[in-house]
């Protein structure tokens, strides 16, 4: 039985990137030039590129100032789901119009040009596809795209990568109706190998090394077609959410809910008086 591994390596070279840069171009080049130093840096059938969410955004043009944070924030936010007064402020945990749950509505100041804040992609799957579909081109070969972006947790500490687009690759590997080592069958159980693939990829992208892309090989078996479903797929549908509301929402909806039982009972009656009979 042959040894199952694959590898990851950053991709060293991209350039900062402005809005309007031919992104398929810059890290087409990167790597290019990355394989005089190492020929196994050409890129192969089944490669998949892990690349921060950020180059996306600035390619795109999705800078605002710094100033206007507040109004972007509010702009991609389709909900609130909690917010903690601190010292510093307010921090918000809101649901964006792609469907994520995050703080801030993904808008921050890292790695961005002073005076500038960045919002996310406009559409990250729309974005992975246009990607994959040019380095395929540019390459020649079959390979999958996941755009990343830093998430925190709600039972863990800190922060990890994961998906927010993807193309090209098989997002989720859902074992559910098989059996797992032992011959028990698994019920509930679905890998996200899209997410999966944003974390490793990140320990050698990091957050302050100025290598916004990396490469994974060997697992050729999850590149796909680009039309394949994207990150969008991993959004939790609401009936499935078992933790939708926040606590400012679950506050609201109760005494909501208990005002209306209230006005639904009926009226209390007064008393009749008792006369004293002498």
């Amino acid at each position: 039985m042959a040894m199952p591994r694959y590898t990851v390596w950053g991709v060293t070279g991209v350039p900062e990137i402005g809005a309007g840069d031919d992104l398929v171009a810059l890290i087409a080049a990167a790597i290019e030039a990355s394989v005089a130093e190492d020929p196994d840096a050409a890129i192969r059938d089944g490669d998949i590129l892990v690349i921060t969410s950020k180059i996306v955004s600035k390619a795109e043009g999705m800078q605002v100032p710094v100033a206007d944070r507040e109004k972007a924030i509010a702009q991609d936010t389709v909900r609130i789901v909690a917010e903690r007064v601190h010292p510093g402020g307010v921090t918000k945990i809101v649901e964006t119009r792609h469907g994520l749950i995050m703080a801030a509505a993904g808008i921050d100041t890292s790695n961005v040009p002073d005076g500038l804040a960045l919002r996310l992609p406009e559409d990250p799957d729309r974005s992975a596809r246009a990607l994959c579909a040019g380095l395929r081109e540019r390459f020649g070969v079959a390979l999958g795209i996941i755009v990343t972006d830093t998430l925190g947790r709600p039972w863990r500490v800190g922060q990890t990568d994961v998906a927010i687009g993807a193309a090209g690759i098989v997002v989720t590997d859902d074992l559910r109706g098989g059996v797992d080592a032992n011959g028990r069958p698994l019920n509930v159980t679905i890998t996200v190998l899209a997410d999966e693939l944003a974390g490793a990829a990140d320990l050698v992208k990091g957050k302050a090394s100025g290598i916004p892309v990396a490469v994974v090989r060997g697992l050729g078996r999850l590149v796909t077609d680009i039309a394949a479903p994207g990150a969008r797929s991993l959004v939790r549908s609401v009936d499935d959410d078992m933790f939708r509301f926040g606590s400012a929402e679950a506050y609201r909806l109760g005494y909501e809910a208990a005002q209306a039982e209230l006005r639904d009972q009926p009226a209390p009656q007064p008393k009749a008086k008792r006369v004293k009979q002498d």
